[in-house]
């Protein structure tokens, strides 16, 4: 069996790996090859390299293992069509993300920019509006394992969390859950509004006017899912109109965000350049999950970890 990495693990990652499957043959090439995607059984990879032409070339192929938690850049019906078998590394963010949006949260809370503003000036002064994050609520738009972490640190910090998704059945670490028909009546109650939704149909421009005209003028907006969640020209509407306190953005509808985009300088706006998921232990995390789903492989078990069904998105 064939096995091809289009991404080199650190030697410290993969001699564990070769020794753990010697009756493997691991074929580790940094990009994508056609002619090595020819040979191979299994591909792993981050989902970036794939295209409807590769797909043609990969005769072999039986299973994709994505290093990502999104496949919204795979050419997913030619997959579906060849009955390729798809699984992901979903969960593998929880960590990194979670304490990058706490971060977050308690520097805004504790007027942390402002203080580093401060020190760039050499200015004392102790008018820093400091708040508390004890006793306030957040709701969460897509409360799985990203979301269900970030509600677990947010609840040992005195927050009450509503969860938030398309059914409003019940997910871990939420005091309460709504469907997203409920939405806009939760909205006024949010202290802080984070969404980790993934790109779908249904998340597209979920958020809208009337979505932002609901929260708190002083809320704290985190978009940490996809870009997709809300059309630029609205945020930047509802962050002009003063309808919300911060925004803090990890994700975009235009990815890199252009030099002039007014999001870079309107006042009460953090970008953060898609990086909240980046982590010294990511590929560490993500041949954790695949080791168990190889052995299963091997044994002719289909039944993988994190399963994707790409009809649906995830």
């Amino acid at each position: 069996m064939k096995i091809y990495f289009t991404f080199e693990p650190r030697p410290d990652l993969r001699e564990p790996l070769l020794a753990e499957f010697p009756q493997v043959d691991f074929i580790f090439k940094s990009g994508l090859s056609n002619e090595v995607l020819q040979q191979a059984d299994v591909l792993v990879t981050y989902g970036e390299d794939l295209t409807e032409e590769s797909i043609q070339y990969a005769t072999k192929l039986k299973w994709i293992f994505v290093a990502s938690a999104g496949i919204e850049k795979m050419p997913a019906q030619a997959i579906i069509e060849r009955g390729i078998l798809v699984s992901n590394v979903r969960g593998i963010h929880k960590t990194p993300m979670a304490e990058s949006m706490l971060a977050h949260i308690l520097a805004i809370k504790r007027a942390l920019p402002w203080m580093y503003e401060q020190q760039k000036k050499s200015e004392w002064s102790k008018k820093a509006q400091q708040t508390e994050l004890r006793d306030s609520t957040a709701l969460i738009l897509g409360p799985g394992a990203i979301g269900s972490e970030v509600g677990r640190l947010l609840q040992a910090f005195g927050v009450t969390t509503i969860g938030c998704n398309r059914s409003g059945k019940e997910a871990a670490y939420m005091d309460t859950m709504i469907s997203f028909a409920q939405l806009k009546e939760a909205l006024p109650n949010a202290d802080i509004v984070i969404s980790v939704l993934p790109k779908t149909k249904e998340t597209t421009h979920l958020l809208k006017e009337e979505h932002f005209a609901a929260m708190k003028n002083s809320a704290i907006f985190m978009n940490f899912g996809r870009g997709n969640l809300v059309g630029e020209k609205v945020l930047i509407q509802a962050i002009k109109k003063e309808q919300i306190g911060y925004a803090v953005l990890d994700v975009f509808e235009e990815e890199p965000l252009s030099t002039d985009n007014p999001l870079w300088t309107l006042p009460n706006v953090i970008v953060s350049p898609h990086v909240s998921s980046h982590s010294s232990r990511y590929v560490e995390r993500s041949l954790e999950i695949f080791k168990p789903s190889l052995t299963k492989w091997l044994k002719g078990d289909t039944d993988l970890e994190n399963t994707m069904d790409l009809s649906r998105g995830y």
